[in-house]
């Protein structure tokens, strides 16, 4: 932010550069799948595959950022914590952020074109997902289960990539990743419980009320469970995997005792520290990968 051209400011923040964790959290499960493919032939890890991933990762999360506050403007201008954002502000424009936003998902579609027909199908068909999820949270309670089948894809697409199909493991992974994003997303919402409720917006933390950490706790279990039946399904049981995934739960644990619904400012730190669980879990698949 420090280097970026005051011009360029607003558009750094409609891609969320400022705020890596979105595609961080993107990233995580299509890594996770493209090692467990790796692990489970006794290949190493698939550096290409790995790289390809990091840049549509960082350049769909921009646009698909981009995409919500397009949507989302008129909401977003009467929510304390979005209304200084560069749509609802008047930084920018909402041509200038379609133009950006074209451009963002060009860069996306140049690196899936980069991989095997199947996988570039399963790329295209998230994008109906994606292309509804701005609009859930104004009818559903649910709206993070629709951002966990949009961020589950890539638990699908490093699986894809390696083998041409899918397999049980990459579903479970899928199926691990999706509530593993219900649970990080209901503690982020928590910043805006308030704020949602005035300006008429649904989530998982307004639906779970104060039953938030029991809800939380259950949707940390069954993705420990399901990602761990992913390693089985995969036949990856060498220790160091085993031990990612023990200790991606023991930081599940941890994020559950500290959650204190009437805290923002602790639960969007919780919900950054998903980085670190996501990661924890990836070393141990590399770690597999590598015969270790």
């Amino acid at each position: 932010m420090r280097h970026t051209p005051q011009s360029f400011l607003p558009f750094v923040q409609l891609a969320r550069l400022d705020r890596p964790i979105g595609w961080w959290l993107l990233l995580l499960p299509c890594w996770w799948s493209s090692l467990a493919a790796s692990a489970s032939r006794g290949a190493p890890p698939n550096l290409a595959h790995l790289a390809l991933f990091f840049l549509g990762a960082v350049a769909m999360r921009g646009a698909g950022s981009t995409y919500d506050d397009l949507v989302d403007r008129d909401i977003d201008a009467k929510v304390g914590r979005t209304a200084a954002r560069p749509l609802p502000s008047g930084q920018v424009g909402a041509r200038a952020a379609g133009a950006f936003l074209v451009a963002q998902a060009l860069v996306g579609l140049i690196v899936l074109l980069c991989f095997n027909r199947f996988t570039v199908a399963l790329g295209l068909a998230s994008l109906l997902i994606v292309a509804v999820y701005p609009f859930m949270k104004r009818i559903t309670f649910w709206p993070q289960a629709v951002l966990g089948l949009a961020f589950s894809f890539g638990a699908l697409l490093g699986w894809a990539a390696a083998y041409g199909s899918l397999a049980l493991p990459a579903l479970l992974l899928c199926a691990g990743t999706v509530v593993w994003t219900i649970g990080y997303d209901t503690i982020y919402a928590l910043q805006d419980a308030s704020d949602d409720l005035a300006a008429g917006v649904k989530s998982t933390a307004l639906y779970f009320g104060s039953r938030v950490r029991r809800a939380v706790a259950a949707f940390y279990g069954a993705a420990f469970v399901l990602l761990g039946l992913a390693l089985f399904a995969a036949g990856i049981v060498r220790p160091l995997a085993i031990a990612g995934l023990i200790g991606m739960g023991a930081h599940f644990f941890w994020q559950i005792v500290t959650l204190d619904p009437a805290d923002p400012a602790l639960a969007l730190r919780l919900f950054r520290s998903n980085r670190d669980a996501g990661l924890i879990f990836c070393a141990g698949l590399a770690g597999a990968a590598l015969g270790l």
